[in-house]
């Protein structure tokens, strides 16, 4: 049986093809806004799996940099949860919104916090993501940083 052409996408992109997926698109253009069985945007998976040259391929070919998989979680927010600052910066660079809220009501910077990378959440708030932001049990980023232990995050990230 041959895969569709929606799974040889979603393979190109595990595989780490860049240039299978460029053609892909090339072919398809429609395919940059495809979703696999879990929700997962071809961006949000390269991003997840740290496929920089993925990402810039589906980037390029009109990827929705802010598109949601199916927690809500958008290519930049698992990128933070992750720790790949090298496409983090792209993401922020190619225009990302750092401000966007997760199906939890968490945002990048929740991400970050979360999994104590100063150097995600300073990228981050450099690009001007909010130490407001609440999430859904109505925690800031610096609260979840300090539930980790991470104090001096927490204090990098309480608001002024």
């Amino acid at each position: 049986m041959n895969p569709s052409i929606t799974d040889q996408l979603f393979l190109a992109i595990r595989n780490g093809d860049a240039s299978g997926l460029s053609t892909l698109l090339l072919v398809n253009p429609e395919l940059v806004g495809a979703r696999d069985p879990r929700g997962f945007t071809p961006l949000v998976l390269a991003t997840y799996l740290n496929n920089l040259p993925a990402a810039k391929v589906l980037v390029d070919a009109g990827a929705d940099l802010n598109a949601t998989d199916g927690m809500g979680n958008t290519a930049l927010m698992g990128s933070c949860f992750k720790g790949n600052t090298e496409v983090i910066r792209y993401l922020i660079e190619a225009g990302a919104d750092v401000n966007i809220v997760a199906g939890n009501g968490g945002t990048a910077l929740h991400f970050a916090a979360m999994v104590n990378n100063p150097e995600v959440a300073a990228l981050l708030v450099g690009a001007g993501a909010s130490l407001d932001v609440k999430d859904g049990k109505g925690l800031t980023a610096a609260d979840h940083a300090r539930q980790q232990g991470a104090t001096a995050l927490a204090a990098q990230l309480a608001p002024e």
